[in-house]
């Protein structure tokens, strides 16, 4: 970066709608359809519209991070995942979104919440915007306290995985949800950098 350059940053600057509607009103996802003005001229767009979610990447004392396996049929794939879920209630911080999340899909809460980044999905199709947690200071949720699970959510599997192999499987491609490949290569730069809490280790 030169010294007149700014630090590389988006630019939220939203195009006027000169109409809207809503174009397919599906089970769970509207698909919006806008006519933007843009400087060449107005164009149509369509997307799906997203309440926005929040992923929570929860790590314990041996460093093994807890997934959920998850069938997701736009891909036919039975995905390892983080915990997640979608900001649907009204007015709710997306930290205490991955903090029911985490209770209630994995029977954990956690004593440290640190944001790691908000994302994207994909912009150019769906407004979603991801928020990514890393929850540590694990501990389960007593019993008599514990979510029921229905539907699908009753039979998904989970395992701990601990970080260094995660983060193989996501650089052999051998996992491919984005949420949880961010996150995961987002905290392990954390820890060889020794921020965010994490102790250096030399020569790991």
């Amino acid at each position: 970066m030169t010294p007149t350059e700014e630090p590389l940053s988006d630019l939220h600057d939203p195009a006027p709608v000169l109409t809207s509607e809503i174009a397919f009103r599906g089970r769970v996802w509207d698909v919006r359809r806008d006519e933007v003005a843009l400087p060449s001229g107005p164009v149509i767009r369509d997307y799906v519209e997203h309440p926005g979610a929040v992923a929570v990447i929860a790590l314990d004392a041996q460093e093994r991070v807890v997934l959920i396996r998850q069938y997701r049929h736009p891909i036919g794939t039975h995905e390892w995942e983080l915990p997640a879920g979608l900001l649907d209630v009204a007015g709710e911080p997306p930290v205490v979104c991955g903090q029911r999340e985490l209770a209630e899909e994995v029977d954990l809460v956690a004593a440290r919440w640190d944001h790691l980044l908000t994302y994207h999905s994909s912009p150019g199709g769906i407004s979603e915007i991801l928020h990514l947690y890393l929850a540590r200071d694990l501990t389960p949720v007593p019993e008599a306290q514990r979510h029921t699970r229905t539907d699908e959510e009753a039979g998904m599997p989970t395992r701990w995985v601990p970080l260094d192999e995660l983060r193989e499987a996501v650089l052999a491609g051998r996992v491919g949800n984005a949420a949880l490949i961010i996150a995961t290569l987002a905290v392990h730069d954390l820890r060889e950098q020794g921020r965010a809490g994490f102790a250096a280790t030399p020569g790991r």
